[in-house]
C-alpha cells in the first residue's frame, strides 16, 4: 500500500461514507450563492504551457518537466497535494508514471473527485499518412484541455474556498496502450482505484477529457449513464440553465476511460468529454484547434456544481 501524508489520510476518513446517490429531488442548484467568475484566457495558457513541453509521454523529458511544473503549479493552490508515483511494465519497458493528487477544504466529509489524464499519447495512431503513425501527440485537447480545466478551478478554489471538499487529481499513463490493449490504458486511475483507502468514497467523481474543442459537442456518454445516471443528469442540468447548449441532451460513444476503474471500485464518476474530434490521437491535436471559450463553457459548469451545490440534500 501507498504511504498516505496525514492530511491527505484526515480528508479520506472523513469521507467515509456508504455510497449515496443523487435521487431525484435530492440535488439541487442554490440560486442564491455567487459563484466565481472562470477565466478563460489563464485556463488557455494552462493548456498552452503544457503543449510547450513538447508531448508528455512516460519516460520523456517533456513528461517529467511537465510533472514539475504540474505539481509547482496545483502546489500553490492546493490545502494538501501529494505524488503518487508508481511504475508500469509494458512492451519490454518499464515506464515511471505519477498521478497527482490535490485537495481542498480538508475539514469536509463531503467530497466531490474532479479529475484528468495528463499524459499524451505516444503514437499518432489515427493518422491516415502511416509515416506519421510512430510520432507521438501533442496532446492540446487530449489531455491537457482538462488538466487547464482543472488548473484553473484549483486557481479559483484557492481565492474563494469551496463549501465543499474537492479532491483533484491528475492522472498519469492513460494514453499508453496500444490501440484495442485496453489492459493497458487508463494506468493511472486503475493504480488509484487499486491502491486508496478502502473508506475514500466521494459523493460522486467528474472526469474532463477533450473539452477544449473550438466545435464543443458534449453528449451524454453511454458509461457515465449506466453507473451514475441521476449525476450525468445534475450536470447537465446546470448546463441548460446556464444556457450552454454545447452539453447536448442526447447519449453518444462509449468511451473506455479514466472513469471505468473508479466506477468499478464504487466511485461513482461521470465522463465530461466530447469525443467528436476530428484531430483525435494524430500529430494535429495542437493549441489551435482549441479555445479559451470551450475550456470557459466546462469550467463554468463545473464551478457552478461546487458552489452552488446543497450538501445536506443529498445526506437525506
Amino acid at each position: 500500500m501507498i504511504k498516505i501524508p496525514l492530511l491527505i489520510l484526515l480528508i479520506f476518513l472523513l469521507s467515509c461514507k456508504s455510497e449515496r446517490k443523487l435521487e431525484q429531488g435530492q440535488a439541487q442548484i442554490e440560486r442564491q450563492v455567487q459563484v466565481p467568475n472562470f477565466n478563460a484566457d489563464s485556463a488557455f495558457w494552462f493548456l498552452e504551457k503544457q503543449v510547450s513541453f513538447g508531448p508528455r509521454v512516460p519516460n520523456s523529458k517533456s513528461h517529467e518537466e511537465c510533472k514539475n511544473f504540474l505539481y509547482s503549479e496545483i502546489s500553490k493552490y492546493a490545502d494538501a497535494v501529494q505524488l503518487q508515483e508508481f511504475t508500469h511494465s509494458y512492451l519490454g519497458k518499464n515506464f515511471k508514471l505519477t498521478n497527482i493528487i490535490a485537495s481542498f477544504n480538508l475539514k469536509s466529509g463531503f467530497r466531490v473527485l474532479l479529475c484528468a489524464h495528463w499524459d499524451s499519447r505516444p503514437y499518432a495512431d489515427e493518422e491516415k499518412e502511416t509515416s506519421k503513425r510512430i510520432q507521438p501527440v501533442p496532446g492540446a485537447n487530449d489531455g491537457a484541455s482538462g488538466v487547464a480545466v482543472l488548473l484553473e478551478i484549483a486557481r479559483i478554489l484557492k481565492n474563494d474556498p469551496p463549501p465543499i471538499g474537492v479532491d483533484i487529481i491528475f492522472f498519469d499513463g492513460e494514453d499508453l496502450g496500444i490501440s484495442g490493449d485496453l489492459e493497458n490504458f487508463c494506468i493511472g486511475s486503475k493504480y488509484f482505484a487499486k491502491n486508496k483507502q478502502a473508506n475514500y468514497l466521494p459523493q460522486f467523481g467528474i472526469l474532463l477529457d477533450m473539452v477544449g474543442d473550438k466545435d464543443l459537442q458534449i453528449f451524454k456518454e453511454e458509461n457515465s449513464m449506466k453507473y451514475a445516471p441521476d449525476v450525468v443528469n445534475y450536470v447537465w442540468s446546470i448546463a441548460r440553465e446556464l444556457g450552454i447548449d454545447e452539453f447536448k441532451d442526447q447519449i453518444k460513444h462509449n468511451v473506455y476511460d479514466d472513469h471505468i476503474p473508479l466506477n468499478e471500485v464504487g466511485i461513482r464518476t461521470i465522463n465530461i468529454i466530447d469525443f467528436d474530434y476530428p484531430y483525435w490521437h494524430t500529430v494535429e491535436d495542437t493549441p489551435d484547434k482549441c479555445s479559451p471559450q470551450s475550456l470557459e463553457k466546462v469550467g463554468r459548469v463545473v464551478l457552478n456544481l461546487i458552489y452552488r451545490y446543497k450538501p445536506e440534500i443529498a445526506e437525506k
